[in-house]
This record gives C-alpha cells, structure tokens and sequence, in this order.
C-alpha cells in the first residue's frame, strides 16, 4: 500500500455485510459507496446470476477484475467487492497496493443464515449450500488474509458499532482527514 490510502476497500465472503458496512463508513467519511457486483449489473445490464449463466464464472471474473481495476484507481471511495474478486492474483496486489483492505470475516454458521433465503447467489444454487460455504471459506480465506490490511470479525447484530471501531483505525481516520 502506498504511504497515503486514498480508498477503503471491504474484501469478504458473500453475506459477511460488506454493502451494509461500506455505506456506513462510506457515509461516515464522506466517501462515494460502490458496490463492485451492483456496479456490474448496472454496466452489463444484466444480473449476475445472468452473467453466470451466459458467460460461466471465469467470464464473470473477467468482468470483475477489469471493473475493479478501474474503481481501485478512484480516491475517495468505499468499494465493496465480491466475494470471489480475491480470486485474482492481479486484483489482490491492486487493491492492497491503491488502498487501505479490510477483510470482513465471517464463520460459515453466520454466512448461511444471512444468504440462505437469498436465491440470487450463483454459487449456493447447489444441494447443500451449507457445506458450499466451507469449502469457499476454505479456498479463500486465505486469499481474504494475503490481501487485507485489516480483518475485522463482521458484526451481524451491530453493524455501526463495527463502523465506529473502523473509524477508530489509525489509518482511516488518517483517510478522513485527508479527504477533501
């Protein structure tokens, strides 16, 4: 990361409150929310359980990585990414190098209840979405980890209490303080 991180980027698990919690801090700094999926369906026109379908995973990742290596080179916003965006090796290094990455981490258990009635979620359209979980955490977590700066355990219950300890971090209160 350079000395001077011009965004926040939230990296997690589908279902960790990555959207909720970035347009709080988002709001609270004075920053432009983005959520990387949201912004995909909007330029695609399409949904991406559509792109799924259509173009595979790896198309959908293609489309991914090139959006968020335009947004990461934004200053001034809070970017929530997809669950998978850390799949990529180049978006990894983008995002830890042009800005400040907090991993939300969640435990499956938690990650289940909050996506199991949420049919729009490609990957879980399986038998045992449960057990679909474990093994994406247990791909990525380590990907969430190499990339993040700071790994916060997402707070279900609270998530402004989770925002007042993010702004508490030196860092993004430096980041508060340098935005315009």
């Amino acid at each position: 990361m350079n000395d001077s991180p011009r965004s926040v980027f939230l990296v997690g698990m589908m279902g960790a409150g990555k959207t909720t919690v970035g347009r709080l801090l988002a709001s609270a700094l004075g920053f432009e929310f983005i959520d990387a999926d949201r912004e995909l369906e909007a330029r695609s026109g399409a949904l991406i359980a559509t792109i799924f379908s259509v173009e595979g995973e790896e198309g959908f990742r293609r489309r991914e990585s090139a959006l968020i290596d335009e947004l990461t080179q934004r200053p001034g916003i809070v970017l929530a990414t997809g669950g998978g965006a850390v799949l990529n090796a180049d978006t990894r290094r983008r995002l830890k190098e042009r800005g400040l990455v907090v991993y939300l981490r969640a435990s499956g258990e938690e990650i289940h209840r909050r996506t199991r009635k949420d049919r729009s979620r490609p990957l879980l359209q399986t038998a045992d979405p449960r057990s679909r979980i474990d093994a994406l955490l247990e791909q990525r977590q380590p990907l969430y980890e190499e990339a993040a700066h700071l790994t916060y355990q997402s707070a279900s219950a609270n998530p402004k209490r989770l925002v007042r300890k993010l702004l508490e971090e030196p860092a993004i209160r430096r980041l508060s303080q340098a935005a315009p």
